[in-house]
């Protein structure tokens, strides 16, 4: 295990977690702005679509590593819908995620990346997210406001998701690193953990159930090669502050 240049971090039950997730709240919360809805649909009829939409259309491109972007998905199914809003698609967008969830921050993440700053470790995130990068970056910075993240990438923006190796490269590229100079952490066994592990990355498996996770995994899925797995963040940060004296040691 080699003391890392930089550590990647997943967004979701990784940095932040979304225990009250609810469509239907932010479904509501659109129809504040509906200037035309032809034929009188209501948000239970609209979230029921959406779901159809969903299994028909998302999880499909899910299992094909592919991503729909959450703007696209509105799109197709409010002009579907023959649904018109009085506010733009991108406007739409960040009323729609403000109001799924009231997001918190995962325990000891916060220490955890004050303890990688006095570390020298440089950071990114990439995330598996419908929502914009842009969006991301906002909620990301606004619950971080010390963080030193050196970019930040949405699988929306890419059209494709982990464990596609695309981003993780992409990352890598941007980093200007190696992968074996580079640590990624997150929540999934299959999209994070083994998603870096074919890239080369050395996978942190974060495992960590005191906040419900609405998009958890639940194969029962144990990624197969060397990573590191913990429950708390402390747990790394110990590893890390030992690689480090034993590295100043040599």
């Amino acid at each position: 295990m080699l003391f890392p240049k930089m550590i990647l971090f997943d967004y979701g039950h990784t940095l932040l977690c979304e225990p009250d997730y609810d469509t239907l709240r932010a479904t509501k919360a659109l129809f504040h702005f509906i200037k035309k809805n032809k034929n009188h649909h209501m948000p239970e009829e609209v979230q029921a679509c959406a779901q159809q939409f969903w299994k028909n259309l998302r999880e499909p491109a899910v299992r094909q590593e592919l991503e729909l972007s959450q703007i696209s998905f509105m799109r197709l199914l409010y002009e579907y819908l023959e649904i018109e809003f009085s506010v733009s698609w991108e406007e739409a967008e960040k009323i729609f995620w403000e109001h799924t969830t009231n997001p918190k921050i995962m325990p000891g993440a916060e220490q955890m990346l004050k303890t990688l700053q006095e570390l020298s470790i440089r950071t990114g995130v990439i995330s598996n997210i419908s929502f914009s990068g842009k969006l991301l970056a906002e909620r990301i910075n606004r619950f971080f406001p010390g963080n030193q993240f050196e970019f930040i990438l949405a699988s929306s923006d890419y059209g494709v998701r982990k464990p596609c190796r695309y981003l993780f490269d992409i990352a890598l590229k941007k980093a200007e690193l190696s992968a074996s100079e580079t640590w990624f952490c997150g929540d999934n066994p299959t999209a994070d953990i083994e998603g870096a592990l074919q890239t080369g990355i050395f996978p942190v498996w974060y495992e960590n159930h005191s906040e419900k996770n609405f998009f958890a995994d639940t194969s029962g899925r144990i990624p197969e090669g060397n990573y590191l797995h913990i429950c708390e963040w402390k747990e790394m940060t110990a590893i890390l502050d030992r690689l480090n004296r034993e590295g100043n040691e040599k």
